[in-house]
């Protein structure tokens, strides 16, 4: 399953939340939820966690659009909108965390 979150997890739960719950699968940060993929903010220690059995992936021009280009976490893995295209086809389903 590909979950997709698109709040920043400094105003909302949706990540908190998806990570409580998905067991596996794979996640895609867009928009504001690119912040959580960020060295130093005060969620990357739950991301970090939960890449044990979550694959991680961010939106490279949302990361890039609020200027985090340089500062993605390890084992992050970015992706371009053909990228996005191609999770949404890999996986049966999606799941939007809003």
């Amino acid at each position: 399953m590909l979950h997709i979150i698109n709040k920043s997890p400094s105003n909302n739960s949706a990540l908190e939340n998806c990570l409580s719950i998905a067991a596996s699968g794979e996640i895609l940060l867009i928009e504001d939820a690119v912040y959580a993929a960020t060295k130093g903010n005060a969620f990357e220690a739950k991301l970090r966690d939960a890449m044990g059995h979550l694959k991680v992936y961010v939106l490279q021009p949302d990361l890039d659009a609020r200027g985090m280009g340089d500062r993605l976490v390890e084992g992050v893995t970015a992706v371009d909108y053909g990228g996005f295209v191609d999770l949404t086809i890999s996986n049966n389903t999606c799941q939007s965390w809003l």
